[in-house]
């Protein structure tokens, strides 16, 4: 039970990390996609999870990259938006993967709203004298820190998750 336990806290810890990273310096390095998708094999065998349910998640995660790819193609993401999205698929499978799409393109665009706000707000100004990455979302015509809104949507599915749902089952 406590190996389950440290194993599925690095879900969140890795997801945050990467929040934390993209809003402060606008990238989300390959270390922290590559740690989630390396970690999600030994919790999935930790967890019992059946092969066809591994295929699942493998489908699952294979789309959200090209599915992230595209985004990122289209200039609507960065490449590191695109890698987290994937790999926080893969954990999540099916069908915590809905409310995950659900819940990051909702936070996404309040995302978006609240920074088009700030970078209009008289505050605007002030803010660019403070710390550098608080000044870099401040600033006008700068992208937004999409791996935020990745992680909402990843921490509100996670619960859902086939990961959780095995290590809340009964035993």
């Amino acid at each position: 039970m406590a190996l389950q336990s440290v194993l599925l806290l690095m879900f969140p810890v890795l997801v945050v990390t990467a929040a934390l990273r993209d809003v402060t310096s606008y990238t989300i390095p390959n270390w922290i996609s590559a740690a989630l998708i390396l970690a999600f094999f030994p919790v999935a065998l930790v967890q019992g999870v059946s092969l066809e349910m591994l295929g699942g998640h493998l489908a699952i995660g294979i789309t959200a990259l090209a599915t992230g790819m595209l985004m990122f193609a289209l200039g609507w993401i960065g490449g590191g938006d695109a890698k987290l999205f994937a790999a926080a698929a893969l954990w999540l499978g099916w069908p915590a993967v809905t409310p995950f799409v659900m819940i990051t393109a909702i936070a996404g665009g309040a995302l978006a709203v609240l920074l088009l706000g700030l970078r209009k707000s008289p505050l605007q100004p002030l803010l660019e004298t403070g710390p550098a990455w608080l000044g870099r979302l401040a600033t006008h015509g700068e992208s937004v820190p999409y791996g935020a809104a990745i992680c909402v949507g990843a921490l509100f599915a996670f619960p859902q998750s086939s990961l959780m749902q095995a290590f809340n089952a009964p035993l």
